[in-house]
């Protein structure tokens, strides 16, 4: 069943719950859809009264924090062996080579790192875990974390919904047509934003990428 219908079939409180969990638990360094439930659970909310963008974006940016802050506590704790049972059941994702790119990152961008991480898929689920083996301050970390949880879930949320409610109002004033350039239009803006913030996060690599390649 596609993760619409199965959100669609469940209740108000639930999807705020189902969203925090997956999110959180993607934040410890669990490789889940957290972007994706988002996405779709914020659609969902133009479309459903019942569903409110509101409590989607809080228990998204809580799931986000607070999973980000168990993170950092088992990297602190565990790191090596977190990264070798990750690199062993993910190699594709978390092999040697991705794991010392993001390492070299974090060194050298620290906080920064953790912030634009939150917009990256890879370093989404790493940021916790590889702050706290790296022994990051956990005031600049919890800072950080706590500001790119917020921007990226209340943003993500935001810019879904309302691109969903203008779609909608596209398709009871203007045919399937004018329906479809709207969406194409939307997706086209949240996709330049995402692009601008991607290119952002690329420019906190690229130094550490010289790095990796005369190491």
């Amino acid at each position: 069943m596609p993760i619409e219908q199965w959100l669609e079939a469940i209740p108000p409180l639930l999807v705020y719950v189902i969203v925090g969990l997956v999110i959180g638990f993607e934040s410890l360094g669990i490789p889940l859809p957290g972007e994706i439930v988002l996405v779709t659970a914020s659609l969902l909310a133009s479309q459903h009264d019942d569903l409110s963008p509101l409590w989607i974006g809080v228990w998204a940016s809580a799931g986000a924090i607070i999973g980000d802050n168990f993170g950092y506590l088992i990297g602190r704790r565990g790191g090596p062996r977190l990264f070798a049972w990750m690199g062993r059941k993910f190699p594709k994702h978390f092999g040697e080579t991705q794991l010392n790119h993001a390492r070299t990152v974090f060194q050298k961008r620290g906080a920064w790192a953790v912030f634009f991480g939150r917009f990256v898929a890879l370093l989404r689920i790493l940021a916790g875990p590889l702050a706290g083996s790296l022994h990051m301050n956990y005031g600049k970390f919890l800072v950080a974390n706590a500001l790119g949880g917020v921007v990226w879930a209340g943003g993500t949320t935001a810019a879904v919904y309302y691109l969903g409610v203008v779609a909608e109002k596209w398709l009871k004033g203007f045919s399937y047509a004018g329906l479809a350039i709207a969406v194409v239009a939307g997706v086209a803006g949240v996709f330049i934003v995402k692009r601008r913030l991607a290119k952002a996060a690329e420019k906190l690599e690229e130094p550490a990428e010289e790095v990796v390649r005369t190491a």
